[in-house]
């Protein structure tokens, strides 16, 4: 039975590294000792190394071990033996890419869906989706395909921000971004803010968190939906 968290961002306001996540993260991960850190994304271009370090800390607080896909040999037989796995944000188009380059695109999907828990975040949980077309991320590096692992029916567009009708700033806001994806593509978009997340429980998809989100479908005006909603039927 799968049991994964899809969560909008690893940091809010005024707190550390996945700090506001914690007492979740315990309970989610309760019979994991290790989980397996796949740090592609390099926030920032930080090393493998030193992204690994940040996360050990903040998973420490629980006591959890956390061992960085880097340091096997193998990143293959890493996924197919993991107790647990998190993947962590950055740019979405370089993590993609080297999921890709090492060939672990059916592996990790297959491992997440057999029930092996697994937290995103950020360009971890843009992942989940059917494709990556609602990051926002710049394209940096180029993966052969923009169809991630599919974890969820639809795409999802993390640290979603609502117009500031009173910005006099004239570039595109994330709703205008989203609907020039619908010209091009059929997908639900789920517009995740800060501090939010999406729970799946075997075939239950629940959002949680302390805010609402927004549903986007093509040729449809948007809408939110309240923390507690199931979209399992959402695509």
């Amino acid at each position: 039975m799968k049991k994964i968290l899809i969560a909008s961002t690893s940091t809010v306001h005024g707190s550390g590294y996945l700090e506001y996540l914690l007492n979740v993260l315990e309970v989610h991960f309760k019979k994991a000792d290790t989980i397996l850190f796949i740090p592609y994304a390099r926030p920032g271009g930080i090393s493998h190394h030193d992204y690994t370090k940040t996360v050990r800390i903040a998973f420490s607080k629980i006591n959890k071990t956390i061992k960085g896909i880097h340091e096997f040999d193998s990143p293959i037989e890493a996924i197919k033996s993991s107790q647990a796995i998190f993947t962590g944000g950055g740019n979405t188009f370089e993590l993609l890419n080297q999921l890709y380059k090492y060939n672990l695109i059916s592996v990790l999907k297959s491992t997440i869906e057999s029930g092996t828990p697994y937290l995103g975040t950020s360009a971890g949980s843009n992942i989940c989706g059917l494709s990556i077309g609602t990051s926002n991320d710049m394209p940096i590096t180029y993966p052969p395909s923009f169809v991630a692992l599919g974890i969820v029916p639809f795409n999802i567009n993390p640290h979603y921000l609502d117009p500031d009708h009173k910005s006099t700033h004239m570039g595109e806001t994330r709703e205008t971004r989203i609907k020039e994806f619908h010209k091009f593509n059929s997908q639900a978009v789920i517009g995740l803010r800060e501090g939010s997340f999406l729970s799946i429980d075997g075939t239950k998809i629940l959002l949680k968190g302390p805010l609402k989100a927004r549903i986007f479908k093509k040729n449809k005006q948007p809408y939110e939906i309240d923390s507690g909603t199931d979209l399992s039927h959402l695509n």
